[in-house]
Parts: C-alpha cells; structure tokens; sequence
C-alpha cells in the first residue's frame, strides 16, 4: 500500500459551491499554477497521467483536476493513476472531483483523511439562513415566503444560490426605504423573467415532452455561445439522477426525504421535474438516452460532422421520441 500524499484531494458529494471554496482555498497555496481540467469517462487516464508526469514549460506549479473521478472504475485505469501518483512532482496537486460520497479504494487511500471531504447539501434550515444572510449583507430585508420561493426555484447548491441571488439583486430597486422587504412577488416576478437556460431547464422540457420549447432552450444555449458538448454533459448527469430516482421508485423510497437528498433532490421543484420524468422514462429508456446522449457526443468531434444546431435539434427529437409509449 503506497503513503497517503499531501498533494492528492477528494472532493465528494453534491454540494458544488463549498467545494469551489475548498478549490479556491488550494489555489492560493499554488499561486500562478497551470490548471488543467479533466472528465473521467471522456478523457483517457493515460492522457491524464501524462499531464500530471510532465513537466510543465510556463509554471513552476500545476493543479489537475478530475472531475466525475466515480467513473474512473477499471481496475487497469485506477492502478496506472495510482501508480503515477507516487511519481508526481510535489509542486503538481491533483484534485478528484465526484458527486458521488466515495471513490475506489485505491484512489482514497492515495489520500490523506484531512484531504478527503464529503461536501453535503445544506439542511432546510441552513439554506433559509443562508439567502436571509446574503440578502442582508447586500442591504435587503426579505420575508419566509419570499426564501422559499428562491429555493423551490433554484438548484439545490450555494453556487446556485449565489448566483441566482446575485442576479436578482442587480435588478432590485436602490434607492429601497430602509423599513422595505422583499415579498415572494417581486422574487416569482424576477426569477421567471431572468432565468438563465441551462442543461437543468433543458432537462424539464425533455422530460415533459415539450418539443417546441426544448428545441427554444436549445437554441438560446448555443447562440449565447454555450458548449454544445457542456450541454451534453449537463444532461447525461441528469439522467443518471433519474436512474438513480427511478430505483428509489422501485424501492418504494419516493418519498423518503433522507434517500432523497442522498442523490440530490431536496428542493421541491427538483422533485417535481424528476417525478415527472419518471412517468415518461423507464430504466431502458434512460440507458437509451445516455447511449443516445454519448453517440453524439461523438458526432460532434467528428471533423465531417453536420452544422451544430441542426446536430443538436436531431438529438433532442431523438431523445424526446425516447420517452415510454
């Protein structure tokens, strides 16, 4: 069994935003590093190990980061990684990346327990006092319905929180009388009207059958100069929680709050989208769609490939004529 090393991280489970604070919190012990960014499943390891054994010719310091590291599962990848990992500079920090609450064994034990942390989402409570206490700090006072609109209308993450509520301040009045709060009217008002697409959105109106405005949300992606293969990601992510949903159906669990929250649906409007997904998709139907979602991701890197949107358009018909009869 190799030591454990200082330079190796585990960042787990699904709460995105405080890992990007314990990333942050690395990156200042590395100043002006080479980053480099990795997918396990789409990038070989073998061109990862590369990356993280080579010199680099412009920093002294490089930080590689992996993330979906729970897909890195042959036994052959696991045993080249963590054998490369003994030859790593000290100067190189690998990062490890998952949603998932562990990894294969080998790849813990490569790491330090004070280096491993499972990033879990905030209990209700936390997250009411989280947006009351980000609103306050910007000045504005705002009321239990009004947080509760904000959750049940964003991702379930302090990354999303904080963006969501960033943006909605930027468009709440200014010159507000100091005694003023905040009412879920004025929030429903601004969330519906400067909600970004995103692959979550896209994801709904899949699930909902909802052609026309699939094909709209689409279309904003791209021309907003979102990655056609970023989009793919999001949505082959999405599915795999609803196959993780759809065996919690079958568990009879659908409503168990704790087993819930374990694959990443706490908000009531994440729920929602799910059970609405699970009366349109079944288990084969899902694996069809991420080997649907995987082959044009191939098409897209192919130097012959069709124009983009006309590639994604088909895509999101096939994917919708996927769906159970």
């Amino acid at each position: 069994m190799m030591a454990a090393l200082n330079n190796v991280h585990i960042f787990l489970g699904p709460e995105f935003g405080k890992k990007i604070e314990a990333i942050n919190a690395i990156k200042t012990k590395f100043p002006d590093a080479e980053e480099s960014v990795f997918y396990a499943g789409e990038t070989n390891i073998s061109s990862i190990t590369e990356a993280l054994l080579n010199i680099s010719l412009f920093a002294d310091r490089k930080i590689i980061t992996i993330k979906n590291a729970c897909q890195i599962k042959k036994k052959e990848d696991i045993e080249l990684l963590v054998s490369c990992l003994k030859n790593m500079e000290k100067t190189t920090c690998l990062i490890l990346l998952s949603e998932e609450f562990k990894l294969n064994a080998a790849l813990e034990e490569a790491c330090k327990s004070a280096n491993r942390r499972i990033f879990y989402e905030m209990f209700e409570s936390e997250k009411n006092e989280w947006v009351r206490q980000f609103f306050l700090n910007e000045g504005y006072k705002i009321d239990k319905d009004c947080i509760t609109a904000i959750l049940e209308l964003v991702e379930n993450n302090t990354d999303a929180l904080r963006r969501e509520c960033s943006r909605l301040i930027a468009f709440l009045p200014k010159d507000k009388p100091e005694d003023q709060v905040i009412n879920k009217d004025v929030i429903e008002q601004l969330l519906s009207h400067n909600r970004e697409e995103s692959a979550f959105t896209l994801f709904s109106r899949i699930t909902q059958g909802d052609l026309s405005r699939a094909l709209e949300s689409m279309s904003v992606m791209l021309a907003s100069k979102e990655s056609a293969s970023g989009i793919l990601a999001g949505l082959t992510w999405c599915f795999r929680k609803l196959n993780d949903y759809l065996s919690l159906l079958e568990a009879g669990n659908e409503n168990n709050n704790f087993e819930l929250k374990k694959i990443g649906l706490s908000s009531p409007k994440a729920r929602d989208d799910y059970s609405i997904a699970a009366r349109r998709y079944n288990t084969e139907s899902v694996e069809t769609c991420l080997n649907l979602t995987a082959e044009y991701e191939v098409l897209l890197r192919s130097p012959v490939s069709i124009m983009e949107n006309i590639l994604m358009d088909r895509y999101i018909l096939s994917i919708i004529k996927t769906a159970n009869k």
